[in-house]
């Protein structure tokens, strides 16, 4: 049994998600108190909730706790079964941090899954479908998983109603590390605005200021054609991809929040990122940490990566795969460059 405080670190829903994913590869029983102890809401939330759910189904496990607000659960994992699946948040709840709970499990599975997935799509607290798509399946990829994803209907806060569609394949030779040290050349950069259900005006405001701040010119700034009835949301993305990375900076428009804003909250995280050496940004340099262990503990070899910012969430993830994995993830650096080297112990 593997027991896990809640409340260390970042003492948020990390730490559960993180426990039931490696709980569901290891076959180790998991038990963890004070979920969520440092939010505001402790305790598991609906979406929090869905993730015990959906890592029950896929596994038959033995839970107890399972119940809204809850601050302690128990978890005893089954065998991972590959299939064909359907969870629904019920809110908009994030179903993108649903499939982060069980794809670590059925990427390891015998067979391919499917996986239709509703909820919120877009979240500011989670990574949006576009980050999950762009950043961080192309590195499932070089590991030798596939990830083939599909957006029927965004979902924003607070109306949910996001629907999405995953299909993981498996790799045919086991889990491949790698080095991801440098980016590479820039081979494109552009900014999206998403304005379901509110005025064109939003977007055009959210861009211009952007792509004067940034330099962009105007192909760079681009309004994806998106159905009305799904909003209303604002998300304003940039992107910038790599030869050996991409990464997605998203900021969300909200009540009492000015375009301007949040086109000025976009800009600071670009110039934070080009202003470090490191790979990966700071949310992916988080998610890559528990597949990228996995690889390194089903092949025995060696992997590392370089980051721009070591966050609390990073630290604790790496806690937590260190608690189930028999592997080490040593961390350097300081300022805009960091590196994590994971390696079997």
């Amino acid at each position: 049994m593997i027991e896990l405080d809640g409340s260390v670190g970042e003492g948020g829903g990390q730490i559960l998600r993180t426990g039931l994913a490696l709980a569901m590869c290891t076959g180790q029983p998991l038990r963890i108190h004070s979920i969520r102890a440092k939010r505001s809401k402790p305790g598991l939330m609906r979406q929090h909730l869905s993730c015990v759910q959906a890592a029950q189904a896929i596994s038959d496990a033995v839970v107890s706790g399972a119940e809204l607000g809850s601050s302690s659960l128990q978890f005893e994992p089954g065998t991972v079964r590959a299939g064909d699946y359907r969870f629904a948040v019920g809110t908009a709840g994030s179903c993108t941090l649903v499939l982060q709970t069980v794809l670590p499990a059925l990427m390891r599975a015998a067979k391919p899954s499917r996986i239709e997935l509703s909820g919120g799509t877009h979240n500011p607290m989670a990574p949006p479908f576009h980050f999950i798509e762009r950043c961080f399946a192309p590195l499932l990829q070089r590991m030798g998983v596939g990830l083939a994803l599909q957006l029927r209907r965004h979902g924003f806060y607070p109306a949910g109603g996001g629907e999405a569609v995953a299909t993981i394949t498996p790799s045919a030779h086991g889990l491949q590390p790698f080095d991801l040290l440098h980016r590479g050349a820039l081979r494109e950069a552009y900014a999206e605005c998403l304005v379901p259900g509110l005025p064109r005006g939003v977007a055009n405001r959210e861009l211009s200021t952007l792509g004067e701040a940034m330099g962009w010119s105007h192909d760079q700034l681009r309004t994806p054609a998106v159905r009305q009835e799904e909003g209303p949301g604002n998300a304003l993305m940039a992107t910038l991809a790599y030869e050996q990375v991409t990464e997605l900076v998203t900021a969300f428009g909200e009540k009492n929040r000015s375009a301007e804003s949040v086109a000025v909250a976009v800009v600071a995280e670009l110039r934070a990122f080009q202003a470090g050496s490191g790979a990966a940004g700071p949310h992916l340099a988080d998610q890559l940490a528990l597949p990228l262990a996995l690889a390194v503990h089903d092949s025995g070899r060696t992997a590392a990566y370089s980051f721009t910012e070591l966050t609390e969430h990073a630290r604790t993830n790496f806690k937590v795969i260190e608690a189930f994995l028999p592997v080490r993830c040593e961390t350097q650096g300081a300022g805009e460059t960091w590196r994590v080297t994971i390696s079997p112990r």
